[in-house]
Formats: structure tokens, C-alpha cells, sequence
């Protein structure tokens, strides 16, 4: 099924200070914390990435693929994809036929993630190995909406994907692996509040 995926992230130093603030607001947790395993795949050109798309395998409780793509219309406010996601039965199966297309493994990467919902607005509170952070996804108007009830400032927002932060940390901080695992950050130390400002939109849009 195709749609608009519309979203928001913000930097969160604290999960468990934000799930008392979602308590408070009636926010329903909607999914228990699962750890999820996702392979991005590329060509051998790397025509994806050169078009801005992710084709994307993830694990978790289920199994899911998704292709991403740059949206009809560019909105600076929010970050914005269209998306194609389809539920699969055997994750190691479609890994086989992705690579018989002739589409290879370009990264792994892992997060934990647990689900709420606000209104309409489906809120992802992620773990990554190298920070927290909330998304929070749905119409612009119930974005916005939930931003205020939470209390987070507009020009905190964050509109690069994880992937995107991991490139650039990667080059600041002169890490030498590639994938952005839980294993890989074991031994590593680092605070994303060093970096914060990096990401954050500030007041544009």
C-alpha cells in the first residue's frame, strides 16, 4: 500500500521522563519495546541513494518491505516520503530474491522501538545505539498539534533520517564501521548533545 509517511523527530534524553508525559496526556501505548534489525539494500551504482530512495528489509515481530521515494511536492517543515510497505511471511526469502534482482546488502542497522498514540498521531519512541529519540507521524495539522501538548520547542525538530545523522557522526567522530549496530557501539563513547545542533531545523519553515 502507497501513502505519504509525514513525520518529525526530536533528540530525547530521557524516555522515561517523556512516557510520564504521555501518561499524563492519555497517550496509549499501542506496542511493547522490540528490537528491530533492518538491511538497506543498493545497486551496484548506487542508484538509490543518488535518487534520494531507500528499499529497506526489517525484522522484528514481523517482517516488512519498504521502498521510499522523494514526494510529488517538498515540504521544508516536515520530512516527507512517499512509501510502499508490504508484510512478508519469511524475511530470509526475500533477502534470496532482492540479491537474485541484483540488489546487495549496503547496511544494517538497529533500533529498539516502542509505539503510542496521541490523538492521531502514531508516536515511536527509538533507541538508537547512538541516541534516543521520539518520531512522531500523521497529518501536519496532528503533528503540530502533538508537538505542543508535549511541550517540545518547533526549531528542535529534526528532519534528517537516522541513517543520515550515523553519516555524519561517522565522519566527526572517525568511527570506522559501517553498519549501526548495537554490537558496533558497545565499546564506544559519545553523547549525541554534542551534536544536537547539527540536525535540528531551527526556525526554518
Amino acid at each position: 500500500m502507497e501513502h505519504l509517511e509525514i513525520e518529525l523527530k526530536f533528540y530525547v534524553s530521557d524516555l522515561d521522563s517523556l512516557r510520564a508525559r504521555l501518561s499524563n496526556l492519555g497517550a496509549v501505548r499501542t506496542g511493547q519495546s522490540t528490537l528491530e534489525h533492518n538491511i538497506r539494500y543498493e545497486t551496484e551504482d548506487d542508484r538509490l541513494l543518488k535518487n534520494k530512495c531507500l528499499l529497506r528489509l526489517r525484522k522484528d515481530r514481523q517482517t516488512t518491505l519498504t521502498f521510499k521515494s522523494p514526494p510529488p511536492e517538498k515540504d521544508d517543515r516536515f520530512k516527507v516520503y512517499r512509501e510502499l510497505e508490504v508484510s512478508l511471511s519469511d524475511f530470509e526469502t526475500m533477502d534470496a530474491i532482492l540479491n537474485a534482482l541484483g540488489f546487495f546488502r549496503r547496511q544494517v542497522y538497529e533500533k529498539r522501538r516502542e509505539t503510542w498514540q496521541l490523538n492521531d498521531a502514531l508516536l515511536c519512541l527509538d533507541a538508537m545505539p547512538f541516541g534516543s529519540f521520539l518520531e512522531i507521524e500523521g497529518h501536519p495539522d496532528t503533528i503540530t498539534q502533538g508537538i505542543r501538548d508535549l511541550g517540545l520547542a518547533w526549531e528542535h525538530r529534526i528532519l534528517v533520517n537516522y541513517l543520515g545523522m550515523f553519516e555524519i557522526l561517522k565522519k566527526k567522530e572517525g568511527w570506522a564501521f559501517f553498519d549501526v549496530t548495537f554490537d558496533n557501539f558497545a565499546d564506544v563513547r559519545f553523547s549525541f548533545e554534542r551534536y544536537r545542533h547539527l540536525f535540528e531545523a531551527g526556525n526554518n519553515g
